[in-house]
């Protein structure tokens, strides 16, 4: 492997390389998860998952607690604001089969930041600091990771002494998206914020935002100095990109798009395990985002596209892309 194409070590776990799948809600679901490691990403984690016991067992919940087929290690992403809350979720997802449990403390949603959780914990360097402790020591034989952006605004970037909380408190791992929490995902994300932290602590640091492209990832690594680079919308539509990204980092070369009967493939077996991991009636739904994306990357037609977002079956949903 190349110096910028490695290994990455999670605690005891050490992943095949350091390119990472995001965890986005409504997105890195169990079959997109499965996708974008067969086609290169080192590690995948899970959509976030509120750590409140009476929201644990919601329908939506349901299909985001562990998934014990999944290949190794599994790592579910909690979502709260309350230490004894989000340690005891801990506890219950390592049990189920966890072996990475992740902290959400970047999800800008208002509907999240409102009930003063994810991004909107930047805030509270306290209870930053009650939440890490409580899960590492909740669950110490089992890594513990923390998602963040780069602070809560342009004049409270706090993301240094978030991480260095975090390293004290046991954190193995903290992955910084180039946002704040006000940005959302407007305008374009920054990489000095997360040079700093690299350079202020001594556990591994992921750069995150806005790498859509192999060239990109390079630059965000060489630049950053990070231990490997988390990729999100950038995969969207095009799981082989982790394999691209990784071409190029060994190589210098750009890898071309896969054959158009692979991706049809690609795109046949997607929509078969959303629809096995789901049932029909959702796994037809949840499908039409990424085919959105694929019928990007496909170049399909305005008209051919509406046909293929409001088929309502499976099989018409297939019958689509033999027409693409």
């Amino acid at each position: 492997m190349s110096l910028l194409l490695r290994p990455l070590a999670i605690g005891h776990y050490v992943l095949p390389n350091n390119l990472v799948l995001a965890p986005m809600a409504g997105v890195s679901d169990f079959p997109w998860r499965n996708i974008c490691r067969e086609w290169g990403a080192g590690y995948a984690v899970g959509e976030m998952l509120h750590s409140r016991s009476d929201l644990m067992g919601t329908n939506k919940s349901t299909f985001r607690i562990v998934q014990t087929q999944e290949q190794a290690p599994i790592a579910v992403q909690l979502l709260g604001n309350n230490p004894q809350d989000m340690a005891l979720a801990a506890q219950l997802q390592v049990a189920a089969g966890a072996h990475v449990i992740d902290i959400n403390m970047g999800c800008p949603a208002k509907k999240v930041c409102s009930v003063a959780a994810g991004s909107a914990l930047l805030s509270n360097e306290l209870l930053v600091a009650d939440i890490c402790k409580a899960v590492v020591q909740a669950v110490p034989d089992t890594p513990v990771t923390l998602k963040i952006r780069t602070g809560t605004d342009a004049n409270r970037k706090n993301a240094i002494s978030i991480a260095k909380i975090a390293e004290n408190e046991g954190i193995q791992l903290v992955s910084i998206h180039g946002r704040t929490r006000e940005d959302k995902f407007l305008g374009q994300a920054e990489y000095e914020t997360i040079a700093q932290v690299v350079q202020a602590v001594k556990i591994p640091i992921l750069a995150n935002g806005d790498m859509t492209t192999p060239e990109q990832v390079k630059r965000v690594l060489a630049y950053t100095g990070a231990a490997g680079a988390m990729i999100g919308r950038g995969a969207n539509g095009q799981p082989w990109f982790f394999m691209q990204v990784a071409h190029y980092l060994q190589t210098g070369s750009i890898l071309s798009q896969p054959d158009i009967h692979i991706i049809h493939q690609v795109i046949h077996r997607h929509i078969h395990s959303m629809h096995s991991f789901y049932g029909e009636f959702y796994g037809v739904r949840l499908a039409r985002k990424h085919l959105a994306w694929y019928a990007d990357g496909l170049g399909i037609s305005r008209e051919k596209r509406r046909e293929w977002m409001t088929a309502e079956t499976i099989e018409e949903q297939l019958e689509q892309l033999k027409r693409a």
